[in-house]
């Protein structure tokens, strides 16, 4: 397992940045901009992280301001940790047999969902390309949220 991003969402995309970037000195390693979904996804990196941010993916914070408004209360503009997992199915089903809710199971073979027990949100995806589609991933329901 390894350490991608945390994600946090931001009401104002150039006040974040003053912030992150401009007042804590991160760097931008990339940005997304997509129109159908609305967003605009922006990574950045500690200066001495750069170099593995930017061959790995890892270690970023991403800011994630979504362009209609929206009001986050209830910790809700915190967005998720995320890992990078050898195998998404074991690792869920191993999480599945210590009791733990799989809120959005991998039916793709690549993205899944859960929550620590104070509620965390953490987003794990396969290493590699993703899997072929399994049961009982491929047919299990989203279950609360995530």
């Amino acid at each position: 397992m390894r350490y991608l991003h945390t994600m946090v969402r931001v009401a104002d995309l150039d006040a974040a940045l003053d912030f992150w970037r401009d007042g804590l000195g991160l760097q931008e390693v990339r940005r997304l901009e997509n129109e159908k979904g609305r967003y605009t996804l922006v990574f950045l990196a500690a200066p001495e992280d750069m170099d593995a941010a930017r061959s790995t993916k890892a270690p970023m914070v991403e800011l994630t301001y979504n362009w209609d408004p929206e009001s986050y209360t209830g910790g809700r503009n915190f967005g998720h940790l995320a890992y990078l997992v050898d195998d998404i199915y074991a690792t869920c089903a191993h999480l599945q047999a210590k009791g733990v809710t799989i809120n959005r199971p991998p039916r793709d073979g690549h993205m899944a969902f859960v929550r620590s027990p104070d509620g965390i949100s953490i987003e794990l995806l396969q290493k590699g390309e993703s899997l072929p589609a399994a049961e009982p991933w491929a047919s299990m329901p989203n279950t609360g949220g995530w």
